[in-house]
């Protein structure tokens, strides 16, 4: 288990580090860092829509992948700072200082997104490098003389490993560069999955889940509505772009899209969004349990920048006839993606995997097979369909058998 508070909370360190009596509720500079996210997920998604929406087939699938490869080290570099804030004092101005810092470099990283697999991917990765092997290494050297030094001194190792391949990647084009990238996102999520292992300095996680899984469930479901906002900001910047005011066929879109956003909302809060946190804190193991729900909030946010390209797609080609293969990717597959890690939630909270939640992902997957034939706009309203059917269950469930209080597994 994570050394607690007491731990790391006195001599030098006693102001830098939370105390027993820090408050625990999300501060105004880790919001305003999350504004600079917003952005960068949006450039994510106007990345992808061109590409995706592109009369090439190879262009489609290569662009799929290239918008979910960036997509994870942005949430990434989201999580770092949520770990930073959930160990460290916000209200101190060192600590301030870093996070805006932060949330330049995330300006930049977002800039650097719509041509990240072309001119700008230098940009990217040394960016990215910057934030990752700096950051790990100012949290190092500020808790030195500190046990909970160590697991940063070997993140800063392990960052360092996987600047090779980020900077290598940028320096290549096409698959030589999505597969130096992809090793490269290998490399930071399976370290820290691992607990960081360098050799002579052994393995441990730094696991803020322990002591601050309220402030860490706080951050997350900012992190979770701030991708919603996203969603709603992508799709009316499209619409607005296309005029959409002239066409009833795009307002429809618009309606569409509006409504899918306020159900995955909906789907969400249902109960787990909201007792996640109190669920990990009262568990027998929170650091393990933690990092489960971070992986499902990964997951619904994936989902939800894919759901938000579809409905993009949805108001630049309402003359398509037909929803090509990868459109679906993202129509049908980022909702189903949403759902899976909705389900994964409910386990972290309730022990159970429900019933309701596995048959609406395999629902969603079922009707990719007829909707390749049906034109964008009656694709994405049967989706959105069948996420009121499941908002409407969980409704009904909730009066019938509410959730009054977390069962995480033991």
């Amino acid at each position: 288990m994570e050394r607690g508070r007491a731990a790391g909370g006195t001599g030098r360190t006693a102001g830098l580090l939370r105390g027993a009596g820090s408050q625990q509720q999300a501060t105004l500079v880790e919001l305003f860092f999350d504004l600079v996210v917003v952005f960068a997920l949006n450039r994510v998604v106007a990345f992808s829509t061109p590409g995706i929406g592109s009369d090439s087939l190879a262009e489609r699938w290569t662009t799929v992948v290239e918008g979910s490869l960036l997509i994870l080290p942005l949430i990434w570099v989201w999580t770092g700072t949520a770990y930073l804030t959930a160990r460290f004092e916000p209200r101190r101005g060192a600590v301030q200082v870093i996070v805006v810092a932060t949330a330049f470099g995330m300006l930049l990283l977002g800039a650097a997104v719509p041509e990240a697999f072309g001119g700008t991917g230098v940009a990217f990765a040394v960016v990215y490098v910057v934030l990752q092997v700096g950051g790990s290494l100012v949290r190092a050297v500020a808790l030195r003389g500190n046990p909970l030094c160590y697991p940063y001194v070997r993140a800063t190792c392990w960052f360092c490993l996987s600047a090779v391949p980020w900077v290598l990647g940028a320096v290549m084009h096409g698959f030589a560069q999505i597969l130096l990238w992809s090793l490269a996102v290998a490399i930071d999520y399976g370290a820290s999955r691992l607990g960081w292992p360098v050799p002579g300095l052994g393995r441990q996680r730094v696991l803020a889940w322990a002591d601050c899984a309220e402030h860490l469930a706080d951050r997350y479901r900012q992190l979770l509505l701030i991708a919603l906002g996203e969603a709603i900001l992508s799709v009316g910047i499209a619409y607005t772009e296309q005029s959409g005011f002239h066409s009833l066929t795009k307002t429809l879109g618009l309606v569409i899209a509006f409504l899918t956003t306020v159900l995955l909302w909906r789907i969400y809060f249902y109960t787990s969004g909201e007792l996640f946190g109190e669920a990990i804190k009262s568990a027998k193991s929170p650091a393990s349990l933690g990092r489960i729900a971070g992986g499902a909030h990964l997951a619904m946010i994936m989902g939800v920048v894919g759901t938000a390209v579809g409905h993009e797609l949805v108001q630049t080609h309402l003359t398509t006839t037909r929803t090509y293969p990868a459109w679906l990717a993202v129509i049908v597959g980022g909702p189903a993606a949403y759902m899976a890690g909705r389900a994964l939630l409910e386990w972290v909270v309730f022990s159970r995997l429900a019933l309701r939640r596995l048959l609406s992902i395999g629902a969603l997957l079922l009707l990719a097979a007829p909707l390749a034939f049906a034109p964008p706009l009656a694709s994405v309203t049967a989706v959105t369909a069948l996420l009121l059917g499941i908002a409407v269950a969980d409704a009904r469930r909730s009066v019938r058998h509410p959730d009054k209080a977390p069962a995480p597994p033991r």
